[in-house]
């Protein structure tokens, strides 16, 4: 039987298993904007040298392909969660990271 591997990491994880108090998701609009938002963010690293060409462009192509829909079913987390948004930002840094390895 074969297992499907998970995108997210243990901050996702936590987050689904402490935090059960929807089950209405994140508009995917929004994630595809965090996508972008971490996509220039690593544009931006790079040019100032901060960010290898290697890394910067592992994390977008990471991002195009959330862009393209293709990772929609990573973003398992609903709508109500702490004010900052903290675990919509982790999940989505897990998903480019476990993807640009």
């Amino acid at each position: 039987m074969s297992r499907q591997i998970k995108l997210w990491g243990a901050q996702t994880q936590r987050s689904l298993e402490h935090f059960r108090i929807s089950t209405e998701k994140m508009p995917t609009s929004l994630i595809h904007a965090l996508a972008l938002t971490k996509r220039a963010a690593a544009k931006v690293n790079e040019d100032l040298g901060l960010l290898s060409e290697e890394k910067a462009s592992a994390i977008r192509q990471a991002a195009d392909e959330v862009l393209a829909g293709q990772h929609d079913d990573e973003f398992p987390l609903a709508i109500w969660q702490t004010g900052s948004g903290t675990q919509s930002n982790m999940n989505m840094n897990e998903v480019l990271a476990n993807r640009g390895q």
